[in-house]
């Protein structure tokens, strides 16, 4: 993957300083907190990319973790509407197996920021646990997170009980390698790579 923005290119090579640096100009110019949560993550995906072909290793990812955790402290407070009424709930959680939460935790703050009420339930959760949290509040959207390629299963796994279950809550998948071979192999409704995207299917799903 080519990428043509410098901030997402500063932090797929961990170029900590000049992240923040950045971060603050663009804030400064009036580029949307949004934006810039997009740029980021494209870099983000860029250094997962790395990872799984074995030019990074877990450090680095880590490490990548790290900057954006330390950009999103200072993205959050923007992005969090004071007056965003309440649109609705939903359930999310990383699959079975997986402890990647970072993609997850952006995804949860953006819809919050949105007016949703957000059910998060950790990492490594499992299915009959998105199950019953599905039947307690009644949530029409479960977002299920995975960043390992080997806990494709547990995301099926899941599906597959929620369905059983007779729950016609619309599923939506997220991670880097996510695509829609692996929403049909899983059975979910939606597929998305980017955290904004979270949260223009919940408008879709939401009829917003």
């Amino acid at each position: 993957m080519m990428l043509t923005d410098s901030l997402s290119k500063a932090i797929a090579e961990l170029e900590e300083e000049q992240v923040a640096e950045m971060v603050k100009a663009r804030l400064e110019s009036g580029v949307s907190p949004l934006e810039i949560v997009n740029s980021l993550q494209q870099g983000m995906a860029e250094a997962g990319n790395r990872f799984e072909t074995g030019e990074y290793f877990l450090g680095e990812l880590i490490m990548c973790g790290e900057i954006m955790q330390d950009s999103m402290a200072v993205l959050e407070p923007l992005l969090i509407g004071s007056n965003a009424e309440f649109k609705g709930t939903i359930v999310i959680g990383t699959v079975k197996g997986d402890i990647h939460d970072l993609g997850k935790n952006i995804v949860v703050m953006l819809l919050k920021g949105s007016g949703y009420n957000v059910i998060d339930l950790g990492v490594d959760v499992a299915k009959e646990k998105f199950v019953e949290a599905i039947k307690d509040s009644n949530a029409p959207m479960v977002g299920m997170s995975v960043l390992l390629t080997g806990c494709q299963e547990s995301m099926k796994e899941a599906i597959d009980a929620i369905r059983a279950a007779g729950l016609t809550t619309k599923v939506l998948i997220g991670g880097n390698y996510i695509d829609d071979v692996v929403r049909d192999y899983v059975g979910a409704d939606y597929s998305a790579q980017a955290a904004t995207d979270g949260v223009k299917i919940a408008n879709d799903i939401f009829g917003l």
